[in-house]
């Protein structure tokens, strides 16, 4: 069994979002430790920004005439679209940034729509655990309400056009205890931060027994 994971985050061994992927895959090897994970870090080895831009041009050049980086480009956008469809499920762990996805998972999931044909469902029916953390909090009634403009996004690539069967976990409030502004929310941080593992965990479990039984 192959697992795809991708990580997103700039604060390496500080992570939010790692550390609830780590609980995933943790779950997930505790149903199947046979599984094999296939591995890419957005934050750590960003995809090349312009490569999107070089891949469709290339798409739309005949392929004798394409430059080197739009060949360049495109076989990316293959090798991305490829990762995606040879899985049998995913982890992805891709945090809140600018009340949005980050320039780094944009990109990624840019260039393997890319990679795919016209509509592709890379993830189709793969059980896929996408793991977001946010800094504040943004639910009804807070200051930030409605400026989370990354969660919906990410289901409607990952659920609705990648086809995945989606477990979303969530965490908020991840500067509390971190940024002094956030100190009267560190108890409320605490436990959002728990219940969050506990699902990650339970996430990942779930997603092998699934991918499993494919």
């Amino acid at each position: 069994m192959s697992v795809l994971r991708i990580d997103a985050s700039i604060q390496g061994s500080h992570s939010a979002s790692s550390e609830l992927a780590d609980l995933a895959e943790s779950g997930w090897t505790a149903v199947q430790p046979g599984a094999s994970f296939v591995r890419r870090h957005l934050g750590a080895e960003p995809l090349p920004a312009d490569a999107w831009a070089a891949a469709i041009g290339g798409g739309f050049t005949p392929e004798d005439q394409r430059t080197p980086e739009q060949r360049d480009a495109l076989t990316l956008a293959g090798t991305l679209a490829d990762e995606l469809r040879n899985a049998d499920g995913a982890i992805l762990a891709l945090p809140l940034y600018n009340w949005g996805v980050s320039q780094h998972v944009k990109t990624w999931i840019d260039l393997a729509v890319a990679g795919g044909t016209n509509g592709e469902r890379l993830l189709d029916g793969k059980p896929t655990v996408v793991v977001t953390t946010r800094g504040g909090g943004y639910g009804p009634g807070a200051p930030r309400e409605g400026w989370d403009h990354s969660t919906a996004y990410l289901r409607r690539i990952v659920g609705d056009l990648w086809g995945a069967d989606l477990t979303l976990v969530e965490r908020e409030l991840t500067l509390a205890g971190v940024s002094p502004a956030m100190d009267a929310f560190i108890e409320a941080g605490a436990l959002l931060k728990k219940a969050a593992q506990e699902a990650a965990y339970e996430a990942g479990s779930r997603a092998a027994s699934v991918a499993g039984a494919r």
